[in-house]
């Protein structure tokens, strides 16, 4: 497709998206804004984009489709801000927000303006943030919710190409339902990971091991809790309204437990353990969901001299580049666990055949 793409917001998000557009429509010309300058040169430096503008009202000017890749608050004031410009007739402005509700209701106001809005939300993330990490994988395979007013079903297809490069699978819903089933498996979880830390956190004074006992499975279980907290503090506000309610159903939840607990009823407990462990198992092994994968390998290796760089070496003969590496435990006379991340799930399978196959150690995944 031929035209110009004006993406607002160059960290890993709006990043990623420029790549692949640029990727998949060559001769389509992407320019870039983003409140911080020196985030702005390195993305032109790494051609992310082709250029970038040192104000919106400049990049908005001749855009055939503007993405706000930004925080819901953010995004939320430049539709406001966008309202007031010069743009061109027919654009199509999408956004990247977490929430949706809040994002429709403020763009209805551009609907007298000659242009299409449609809520947007790619599904997938990364521990790294910034245009440094922006990826042409990032979003494959990955669910992404568009949220479009009922007229613009012709337009939502026309959004569908642009973004094609991404190789995503796209769905359409509605902006409550969107809000309602996010808030569900990743807003609250959110939630929950950081109050577990906080509960730790309280009781680090009393029990002085307690930080070193948390290690292992308990950092695992919150990984989430390490996410941006402004971002989170943004969406937290934005889908307030679902995070209540299910915080009321949570307490709900847990008074049931307390006084299965109080009452000593051993079989409503084993039925409570029991009910989450089946449907835990039927949700699917692979794919990528609302909240990022972690795409991780573990290896058994013994306590002697050079056994990491042995399996660091033989993955990048392969070619095979990984994002973070950790020894989990390694004490002398037994077996240390080598957590090792990848990038994609085709990464980390790639990975356990060629060390399987190569090496003595027990390979596997959790």
């Amino acid at each position: 497709m031929k035209g110009n793409v004006f993406v607002i917001g160059l960290g890993l998000i709006g990043g990623s998206i420029a790549l692949t557009i640029k990727k998949e429509h060559p001769e389509a010309r992407v320019t870039g804004y983003d409140a911080k300058l020196e985030e702005m040169k390195m993305a032109k430096a790494l051609m992310v984009v082709d250029d970038y503008v040192e104000t919106i009202q400049d990049g908005v000017r001749g855009a055939d489709l503007i993405i706000l890749a930004t925080p819901v608050l953010v995004t939320e004031k430049l539709i406001g801000q966008l309202g007031q410009m010069e743009l061109k007739e027919n654009v199509i402005i999408t956004d990247t927000g977490s929430t949706k509700e809040s994002i429709m209701a403020k763009a209805q106001r551009l609907a007298g303006n000659n242009t299409v809005f449609i809520g947007g939300h790619p599904m997938a993330g990364s521990h790294k943030s910034g245009v440094t990490a922006a990826s042409l994988s990032l979003f494959e395979n990955a669910f992404y919710l568009l949220t479009p007013f009922h007229e613009q079903d012709q337009r939502t297809e026309e959004l569908k190409q642009w973004l094609k490069g991404t190789k995503a699978n796209f769905i359409t819903v509605s902006p409550e339902m969107h809000d309602e089933m996010v808030a569900v498996i990743s807003h609250f979880p959110h939630v929950i990971a950081a109050s577990l830390v906080h509960l730790v956190k309280d009781a680090d004074a009393e029990y002085p091991l307690l930080k070193r006992l948390a290690a292992g499975g308990f950092r695992d279980i919150t990984r989430i809790a390490s996410s941006n907290p402004q971002m989170w503090a943004d969406i937290s506000c934005g889908n307030r309204e679902n995070l209540i309610r299910l915080l009321d159903r949570w307490a709900e939840n847990l008074q049931e437990v307390k006084k299965a607990l109080a009452d000593n009823k051993y079989e409503l407990l084993h039925r409570f353990y029991a009910e989450a462990k089946r449907y835990r198992d039927c949700l699917p092994i692979s794919g990528s969901g609302a909240i990022p994968s972690f795409y991780d390998l573990f290896v058994d290796i013994p306590d002697v001299p050079g056994v990491v760089s042995q399996i660091t070496n033989k993955l990048a003969e392969k070619g095979i580049s990984i994002t973070n590496i950790r020894i989990l435990e390694a004490r002398e006379d037994i077996y240390g666990v080598l957590r090792i991340s990848f990038r994609s799930e085709n990464d980390r399978d790639l990975a356990m055949n060629l060390l399987k196959k190569e090496t003595p150690h027990e390979v596997y995944i959790q």
